[in-house]
């Protein structure tokens, strides 16, 4: 992979600070297993449904940019992988293959990032063709109202996409610099107004914001901070959970997204309270090495030490694990 890429790919604002931080939250956490709980293959049972969808394991594929620069067959070959594994991926308003194309390669369910960019009318579109390809849920994206300090991205002088890469749902439309709609809670409304597909919000850190996402209504909640690509030193994920599953009280949907790289990090997010998680950055690193057989292989990597990590901590279902599990 070109170096540019790879910084793009791998890179957070400012000093990074955000990154190196989501992992050593994870560390923090100490686990505390129970013993002489029958754990064998036929108590083990990981399966789960997100939005009423069936899923193999409790981790999603969470929406990334430009995967071409990965991999030539780009999201069509992460939709395939997804699929294998029996599990969702979600995908980025900005790829590098269109909405139908990848709903064409998908053998599992899909659900849409959305950005409100470059207009309203643009994103109303995006929306109203995902719905038509099959996408079960929107996930609108919220903590972007303007892009984070990149400096890696600067420092190579990369444009966004680099040539030859496209942004493929954009064809044919007219974009003027790289410039979001701004948005507040009341574009909700205009988002239930276009669409009746589920709508999780992604990019919420704090119990107060959780509160007015139950007020609205939405029906998922991503709890992440962009992958530390936005506001450098913003809390990590896992820090922010407790407060946000304890503000929702059980009224919508919780995932967690940033720093997921072991079967020991799903097990701890699942015992504070999220439903599933999303995992970003490894799925870039399986495409880059070998396409969708890459990505299937970081999936049952993951699913394995989970696995492994359910039966050696004495909780062999997902309704077994809860927060005495863990201690921060």
């Amino acid at each position: 992979m070109a170096p540019p890429f790879w910084d793009y790919y791998q890179g957070g604002s400012d000093d990074e600070v955000t990154i190196r931080a989501c992992r050593t939250a994870f560390e923090r956490i100490k686990l505390r297993p129970r013993v002489l709980v029958d754990v064998g293959p036929d108590a083990l049972d990981m399966r789960t449904s997100v939005l009423g969808t069936p899923i193999s394991m409790p981790l999603l594929i969470a929406p990334m940019a430009l995967h071409c620069m990965a991999h030539p067959e780009g999201e069509c070959a992460t939709a395939q992988a997804a699929g294998k594994a029996g599990t969702v991926m979600i995908a980025s308003t900005v790829a590098t293959r269109t909405i139908e194309e990848i709903a064409q390669a998908a053998y599992g369910p899909l659900w849409f990032q959305l950005y409100t960019y470059p207009s309203l009318k643009v994103a109303e579109s995006l929306v109203r063709r995902a719905e038509a390809a099959g996408y079960r849920a929107i996930v609108l994206t919220v903590d972007l109202p303007v892009l984070g300090n990149r400096e890696k991205d600067r420092r190579h002088n990369i444009t966004i996409p680099p040539a030859p890469y496209q942004e493929a749902n954009f064809a044919g439309v007219e974009k003027v610099g790289q410039k979001w709609v701004p948005l507040t809670w009341d574009s909700l409304a205009w988002l239930r107004s276009i669409t009746s597909l589920p709508i999780i919000l992604k990019g919420i850190l704090t119990a107060e914001d959780a509160q007015l996402a139950v007020e609205h209504e939405v029906d998922g909640i991503v709890v992440t901070n962009h992958g530390g690509r936005q506001l450098d030193t913003a809390i990590p994920s896992i820090e922010a959970l407790p407060e946000i599953v304890e503000a929702v009280a059980g009224r919508c949907e919780i995932y967690l997204d940033g720093g997921i790289r072991r079967g020991t990090d799903i097990l701890k997010a699942l015992a504070l309270g999220a439903r599933a998680v999303l995992i970003g950055r490894p799925v870039l690193w399986g495409l880059a090495v070998n396409g969708a057989e890459g990505v299937y292989h970081v999936l049952e990597l993951l699913r394995n030490e989970l696995e492994l990590a359910m039966a050696l901590s004495g909780r062999p279902t997902l309704a077994s694990i809860d927060r005495s599990l863990v201690r921060m």
